[in-house]
This record gives structure tokens, sequence and C-alpha cells, in this order.
């Protein structure tokens, strides 16, 4: 009798454990080859229109930047700000924002709006320009939570911790 309840258990954990799978494989699939969800782009679009403002009241610059969610990324790179023949592009980074949505919004999209007022300026003459002192004030100054130049990855596992 006590055999039996324990294989049902098992066999019932096991079920457990696949549906979970299944669904988790399911929303990455979704995820992955669809349009991001309309929440997303709402909440891209409103810290967007605050660091804008922040631009204009603490600069005194109105930018029009295209901001562009593309998957085409190589690797965990959050977000990228390119200059090219005097126009500039803010590009977020598709395969990090189901995990990392909130960092994306609270630090990534200031981040590069940062690099955008910079190169607008005429602030970066070297490599190094792009995180420097300038930079990071620039960057609170627009709203961003942190100014970083790489992502802390174990910053994003705590924050998603229910402690």
């Amino acid at each position: 009798m006590f055999k039996k309840k324990l294989e049902l258990i098992f066999a019932s954990v096991i079920v457990l454990a696949i549906s979970v799978l299944a669904l988790n494989y399911y929303k990455s699939y979704t995820f992955k080859n669809n349009d991001i969800p309309e929440s997303y782009k709402q909440r891209i679009q409103a810290k967007e229109q605050e660091v804008l403002y922040n631009m204009q009241r603490q600069y005194g610059f109105t930018l029009n930047i295209p901001l562009i969610v593309t998957d085409k990324f190589k690797g965990r790179l959050y977000g990228l700000t390119s200059y090219k023949n005097g126009e500039i592009k803010i590009y977020l980074n598709k395969k990090v924002m189901q995990e990392s949505m909130d960092y994306m919004i609270e630090s990534v999209i200031a981040h590069e709006y940062a690099h955008a007022l910079m190169f607008k300026q005429g602030h970066m003459h070297t490599k190094d320009d792009g995180h420097s002192k300038l930079w990071q004030q620039t960057c609170i100054k627009l709203g961003a939570k942190d100014c970083q130049q790489y992502v802390d990855q174990q910053e994003i596992i705590m924050s998603k911790m229910p402690f």
C-alpha cells in the first residue's frame, strides 16, 4: 500500500514538473517568435518619456532618437547607442528583456540616452569617454537607478529574490 502511494506521488511530481517545463518552453518560444508584449512597449515608452523630460529640463536638449528593440545582438548586451554619420540610434536587446525587464526600465534606457546626449554634446572623443564621470552624472540625471558600464548580473538576480 505504501509503495503504491509513493509511486503515485512520484508520478504526480513528474507530471507536474513536465507541465511546468512545457509552460516555460511555450512562454519562451512565444516571446522569442513574437513582438514584445504591449505591456513592455508601454513601460519602455513611459521610461523614454521620463528620460526625455529630464533631458529637456536638465540640459535643454530635445532629441528625437529611434529606440529600437532587436533580437540581433550576440551575447548578453542589454543595450547599445550607435553614432554613425551624425545619426544616433538606441538599440535594446529583446533576448534579455523577458528575464530583466525591470533592469531595462530602471537603468538601461537612461544609460543609453546618456550616451546619446554625450554624442550630441560632443563629449565622445575617446573610447573611455563612454563611461566617464560626466557620463555617469548625466545617466543619473536622466533617471537611471544606477549607471554602470556593464550589467551587474548579481544585482539582477538579487532583485528577483522574495526577501
